[in-house]
């Protein structure tokens, strides 16, 4: 399963960055497949040890921020594994060439 999200406090400013950095922190020590774009973050792993990094992450950011917002975005398909990197490869292969990452 993917699961892109990305949850920010709406309650400290413009610069968010320290507490995104602190999920991010998060998802890095749980051994999770992932990577980190610009607006979100993709997971790859079972739901259940997906939703617990993500809840972790909403329990570290609302201990100092009163208003979060998260955005949750989920693609599952049965017996599917790397698709982290193998939904870009399917791409690639398809342009005949690689894409910006």
């Amino acid at each position: 399963m993917l699961v892109e999200f990305s949850m920010s406090p709406l309650d400290k400013g413009e610069s968010v960055s320290k507490y995104v950095a602190r999920s991010i922190d998060i998802i890095d020590k749980s051994g999770l497949s992932y990577q980190v774009g610009p607006m979100g973050t993709v997971l790859e792993g079972e739901w259940d040890e997906i939703f617990a990094v993500i809840k972790e992450c909403f329990e570290t950011m609302r201990q100092d921020c009163h208003r979060v917002s998260a955005l949750i975005k989920t693609d599952y398909r049965e017996g599917a594994k790397g698709r982290l990197t193998g939904k870009i490869e399917s791409v690639e292969k398809q342009l005949g060439r690689e894409v910006k990452k």
